[in-house]
Parts: structure tokens; C-alpha cells; sequence
């Protein structure tokens, strides 16, 4: 199982292929506050709900200045194909080895309908405009996170 980030650590580098192909790189993400959240595949009931509640919230996060990305082992044209569907309005990263999932703590041992698998487990990562880390969660439930994750930013509803 993989260590989670400590909080006032810098985040971990990475680049990946965003939903259209397009590398996204850590890097890129400075200047601005960000949630990276890692859910275990698009288009599943559970990461729908919770894809579909950060993309109601988008106009409660964008104005306290946060960016939403999403990030899941699944291949760009499936990412698309979730946006498309779903019509989300953030970006989708790739991460198919699951490396960056390890370099974030959101991949290792969990239940699954009973039985210890290994896989994605569903987190999220809030940096701030530098990729510090300023609040890492584990194993958080599909329903209801990002409501939770909105209280413990201090952004209204």
C-alpha cells in the first residue's frame, strides 16, 4: 500500500494525457488552487455520482479559486467519451500503470464486495498554487465527498 501525502508536502510530478490527449503535467497546474481527485473507473455508478456532484459544484469551487481534475486508470477516448456523456466540465487525466495514483497514496489494498483487491482507491488532493499539499483524503465514499470536501475548504453551498 502506498504512503498518503503529507500535508505541507510538495505534490508528487507527474504528466499524463488528458481526455482529448493533450499532456497535462504537474507544472502546468501552478498559479492556482486544485482538487485532484482519483476515482477507480469512469462511467461506474459510484464515480458518475461523484463526477457529476464536483461538476454542480464547479461554480462554487471556481470562485474560491479551485480547478477540478479527475484522474482514473482509464484510457483518454473513455475519458471523452464520460465528459461527453456526462457532460463535465474539468478535466479527465490517464494514468493506465496507476503510477500516479501510487505517488498520491490512491492505489493499494481494499474491500470490494467482501473480498481485499488491489486497485484505486478513491482519494482526493487539494494543492495550492505552488503543488503543496494543504489537505489529502482517503477511501472517501462517492456520495456526499464533495459536499464534505466543500465544508472543509470553507466554500458555501
Amino acid at each position: 500500500m502506498t504512503e498518503r501525502l503529507d500535508i505541507g508536502s510538495p505534490a508528487p510530478d507527474f504528466t499524463l494525457l488528458d481526455q482529448d490527449g493533450a499532456e497535462v503535467s504537474l507544472a502546468d497546474l501552478r498559479g492556482r488552487k486544485t482538487v485532484l481527485y482519483f476515482y477507480p473507473a469512469a462511467m461506474t455508478p459510484g464515480c458518475t455520482t461523484q463526477a457529476c456532484d464536483f461538476r454542480d459544484s464547479m461554480g462554487a469551487l471556481q470562485g474560491s479559486g479551485y480547478r477540478v481534475i479527475g484522474i482514473s486508470r482509464d484510457e483518454p477516448s473513455k475519458l471523452a467519451e464520460f465528459r461527453d456523456r456526462d457532460a463535465l466540465t474539468f478535466t479527465l487525466l490517464s494514468d493506465p500503470d496507476h503510477a500516479v495514483h501510487s505517488a498520491y497514496g490512491a492505489w493499494g489494498e481494499k474491500m470490494n464486495y467482501g473480498k481485499v483487491v488491489e486497485g484505486a482507491i478513491r482519494s482526493t488532493v487539494v494543492l495550492d498554487e505552488e503543488g503543496v499539499v494543504t489537505l489529502a483524503l482517503s477511501n472517501v465514499k462517492a456520495t456526499g465527498h464533495v459536499a464534505r470536501l466543500r465544508r472543509l475548504l470553507g466554500i458555501d453551498a
